[in-house]
């Protein structure tokens, strides 16, 4: 039975070496911010610099590991029925709502909804990093460097599965950035098998 992340929140969780996380777009062009802490060590988190150096190349998706700052290997990615996903950006907050979109009154948004879910384990908000943006859609202009952040290709039901290869404490939301998901807002589902 899949679990929900209603629109602009964020949940935590346990994950097992050896689960499998499928995170799913029930209604398609919603954005989830994913973040990964070692259970056993959280300073030891998801890196996109490590993953994406290994990686030589910044769209991830079947048979791409994610790596730790220590370079371990956090999960693996088994299924994926998108093939674009974001690693490059942080993920949205207050700040973001204010300097990118003028918001005087700004969500809190993933940033804010990660650090609220990932307290109770102990994980203060100077540690969460870069996410991994299951679903977003970031193109890159090869030439200039700059990007461009479109809705998601993800339609209805479209997943992403993870393997995790480690015991993690994940982080996980459903975007509030308008540009993330096309302006509108929309669940996320979660299931462990």
């Amino acid at each position: 039975m899949p679990h929900r992340v209603e629109p602009r929140t964020g949940v935590a969780f346990m994950l097992d070496r050896g689960q499998r996380l499928t995170v799913s777009d029930p209604e398609g062009g919603q954005v989830a911010d994913l973040i990964a802490f070692n259970r056993d060590d959280v300073d030891e988190t998801l890196s996109n610099g490590r993953t994406l150096d290994y990686a030589s190349r910044i769209y991830l998706t079947t048979g791409d590991p994610l790596y730790s700052n220590r370079s371990n290997v956090m999960l693996d990615i088994v299924e994926d029925d998108v093939g674009r996903h974001d690693f490059l950006l942080t993920p949205c907050s207050k700040d973001t709502f204010r300097i990118l979109y003028g918001d005087t009154d700004p969500h809190r948004g993933c940033f804010g909804n990660l650090a609220e879910a990932l307290a109770p384990h102990g994980i203060g908000a100077d540690r969460i990093g870069t996410a991994f943006n299951c679903f977003m859609n970031v193109p890159v202009n090869g030439e200039t460097g700059t990007f461009e952040v479109l809705p998601p290709l993800s339609k209805a039901g479209d997943r992403i599965v993870f393997e995790a290869r480690m015991d993690l404490i994940i982080g996980l939301t459903a975007c509030s950035a308008p540009l993330s998901n096309g302006g509108s807002f929309k669940p996320i589902a979660w299931a462990i098998a």
